[in-house]
């Protein structure tokens, strides 16, 4: 997969130019967005005797989705919560 549109320079250039803040961020909508599609999924089986449901998110995929969102400004972060959490991890590989 390779993002095309919008252009990672783009994107990078709303995460602090920090690649991995990007993954990060659309990592978890996308998530997020599966949960959403999936939840769907299920009232729509429960009630229906057959599966017929079709995933619909403009017909693309949830990470495209997801940087779409970013790029349009519709999906940020809090930098405080961003590197606290960041602060844990390195805390917890240390460790190890």
């Amino acid at each position: 997969m390779s993002i095309t549109s919008p252009e990672i320079d783009t994107l990078l250039s709303k995460t602090e130019q920090n690649p991995f803040l990007l993954c990060s961020v659309a990592s978890k909508r996308a998530c997020d967005i599966n949960n959403m599609l999936r939840g769907q999924h299920l009232r729509v089986t429960a009630i229906q005797d057959f599966d017929d449901i079709t995933t619909v998110v403009s017909g693309e995929d949830s990470v495209s989705t997801a940087m779409q969102e970013i790029n349009d400004g519709v999906l940020s972060y809090v930098r405080e919560e961003f590197d606290e959490a960041i602060r844990g991890s390195n805390i917890r590989v240390q460790q190890n």
